[in-house]
């Protein structure tokens, strides 16, 4: 089987490539990559494994005019710098020794080795420089069907690195068949590591639930994760139950991963997800105006089309009821809106926190009233 795509026959990976053969060395297109092409989804990264050891790498592709940073060369790892783009590269290599967040590895030079390390069977595939499929571990099938395997034995798989608890709920969402449901056995193995989640950096715990929560529909593998106990562990209070209505309501169009935050989560997430201070913003107005009575114009004038949008969708989904009529066109007449009344208005007799008081409350008053008082009616 072949793949085919501009990523294959870009000028930066067919000189990495192309380089590591002309030295001898096995080069080809590993992981998510192949993946999604063979399902015909985005790529965005294109990963590269060789049989080269990390200095080789560099010397090689430095013979061959490309810069390149030891990004993570412990782990074999190495970045290569092209026109176009940059590429990791990463030696074949095997785990000697896991902890459960971090491994011990010594390089290989034996696909089969490397491709057995891997989470799943659908990341365990390869390709050369022209798309020519390489699967040592017959991962093809499982991924045509859809179905999400572990490579080898699913508790080995965990206690290696409890981080793939997560991950395999985020590719479930992603990549499975959701007519499969989940495996029985994976689910057990989940459940009996719980206390290895304890053991991740919330930083990586927040980074794969970016991903889960912005797939088309999580709510199967949120719903799951609860009943695991997974959801409890890393997000404590957290209601699974308006999920599913939020994603009905959205039609295939997902509203924001920050949205579905606010309707899963409760109280504070900064901590436990690792939210920068604007997305910690964000997910308390959200939660703020979803119990809110602001109507769509003032929420367009408040926040903008894509907020405002969120918090509509965010009350429809919570009070199990339509959006409201015309919500689109009246989001954008707040967006338009300017607030008719200034501070020169009240000046010199009111000044300092009295006038940005009264200011205030002429607002408050003009987003109640719909954006519809004048600034006649506001001054009298």
């Amino acid at each position: 089987m072949n793949i085919h795509g501009d990523w294959i026959t870009a000028l930066g990976a067919q000189t990495i490539l192309r380089a590591l053969s002309a030295a001898g060395f096995q080069a080809l297109f590993v992981g998510g990559s192949v993946r999604n092409a063979l399902m015909e989804m985005p790529i965005s990264d294109v990963d590269i494994a060789t049989d080269a050891t990390p200095e080789d790498v560099i010397a090689t592709l430095h013979s061959a005019g490309l810069r390149t940073v030891p990004t993570g060369i412990l782990h074999g790892t190495v970045t290569a710098l092209t026109d176009t783009g940059s590429y990791e590269v990463t030696t074949f290599r095997r785990d000697i020794e896991t902890d459960g967040r971090h491994a011990k590895v010594i390089f290989s030079q034996n696909i089969a080795e490397d491709a057995a390390r891997r989470d799943f069977t659908m990341n365990s595939l390869y390709a050369t420089a022209s798309g020519l499929l390489v699967d040592p571990l017959n991962g093809l099938p499982d991924l045509v069907a859809r179905r999400l395997r572990f490579v080898g034995n699913p508790d080995t798989r965990i206690t290696e690195d409890y981080l793939r608890i997560l991950r395999y709920f985020r590719f479930h969402a992603i990549y499975a068949d959701p007519n499969d449901g989940f495996d029985a056995d994976v689910l057990a193995a989940i459940s009996s590591n719980l206390a290895g989640l304890e053991t991740l950096s919330t930083e990586r715990i927040g980074n794969e639930m970016r991903k889960l929560l912005g797939a088309l529909d999580p709510a199967p593998a949120v719903n799951v994760m609860a009943q695991t106990g997974v959801l409890m562990r890393i997000l404590p209070g957290s209601d699974p139950k308006f999920i599913a209505p939020l994603v009905h309501l959205e039609g295939g169009a997902p509203r924001s991963w920050l949205a579905r935050l606010a309707i899963l989560a409760g109280g504070n997430v900064q901590d436990a997800l690792r939210l920068s201070r604007v997305e910690n913003a964000t997910y308390h107005q959200l939660r703020d105006d979803m119990a809110s009575t602001k109507t769509a114009a003032a929420l367009g004038w408040c926040h903008g089309t894509d907020m405002a949008g969120d918090i509509l969708y965010l009350r429809a989904a919570l009070f199990s009821a339509a959006l409201p009529e015309n919500w689109q066109d009246d989001i954008h007449r707040g967006t338009i809106a300017k607030f008719p009344i200034s501070a020169a208005d009240f000046m010199p007799d009111l000044s300092g926190p009295a006038l940005g008081k009264h200011l205030k409350l002429l607002q408050q008053r003009w987003l109640q009233s719909d954006l519809t008082l004048t600034r006649a009616e506001l001054l009298s």
